[in-house]
């Protein structure tokens, strides 16, 4: 059965594995996901990721997640754009995230890159995801 939507199974199994206090998490590999997961990382909202390859043609990325006084960092973690429904932003309209205490994650024709990083190098494109 293929999956209609990566990136949002990626953000889920981020969610859930919060839910249950776990260290790590797992999810197939793909560039979309691993550009993601960079700016979750340069943003400090997860210690890091990993690329393993089981052999068989099949590659997984190993999420480390974070916690601070045992408390997840991310409190929320929402698809923007889903695939029934595109979601643009031009870069006077990104959406600031609680006031800009979150970010919002979009894929630029300059590459994946945080609201912040959009504005200042004056570019839009598809609001893929929100995290705060």
């Amino acid at each position: 059965m293929t999956m209609t939507d990566p990136l949002g199974d990626m953000l889920t199994r981020i969610r859930n594995a919060q839910m249950r206090r776990q260290s790590k998490v797992s999810t197939p590999s793909s560039k979309l996901r691993e550009n993601v997961l960079e700016v979750l990382q340069q943003e400090g909202y997860i210690r890091g990721f990993a690329a393993v390859d089981h052999g068989d043609g099949k590659a997984e990325l190993e999420i480390e997640l974070k916690y601070f006084d045992g408390e997840p960092v991310i409190r929320t973690i929402e698809r923007v754009s889903k695939p029934g429904r595109r979601v643009y932003a031009s870069v006077k309209s990104i959406p600031r995230v609680k006031n800009g205490l979150g970010v919002s994650i979009l894929s630029t024709p300059k590459g994946v890159m945080s609201d912040a990083d959009a504005r200042e190098q004056n570019v839009g494109g598809e609001v893929l995801c929100q995290v705060f």
